[in-house]
């Protein structure tokens, strides 16, 4: 087994005990990502703001791990709304094309930072 950890300069730094993503192999777990921005490493303001954030965040530990949002096969969504559930939608297929990557949405009490958003994903390459 081949394992590397992932801490792209372009993503926010982590806000606890983890990893911004661990390759194995040809396997990339990206941790989850909620609306900082990278340079501040505070949260923007508004829920279209951020799922935009969330998936630019995404992109930057992608392409740092040597893929991209398109080698995603498996996305996870969270949100403290599932109201927001149809932005999310709109939104997402703005950085990612057909055939989607798997996924699932679900609506949690809270998340950190006060982020209405979060995402995860697991991204095959090579």
């Amino acid at each position: 087994m081949n394992k590397s950890i992932i801490q792209p300069p372009g993503a926010p730094a982590a806000i606890g005990t983890y990893s911004q993503a661990v390759r194995v192999d040809h396997t990339v777990y990206l941790s989850g990502q909620i609306g900082l921005d990278p340079a501040s490493m505070q949260m923007v303001d508004g829920i279209e703001t951020q799922i935009h954030q969330v998936f630019k965040n995404l992109a930057a530990v992608a392409t740092a791990a040597g893929g991209s949002l398109a080698d995603v096969v498996k996305l996870n969504v969270f949100l403290t709304d599932l109201g927001h559930f149809p932005k999310v939608n709109e939104i997402m297929a703005q950085y990612f094309a057909e055939p989607y990557p798997a996924r699932a949405a679900v609506g949690v009490a809270a998340l950190p930072r006060g982020a209405q958003v979060e995402a995860d994903a697991v991204m095959v390459i090579g």
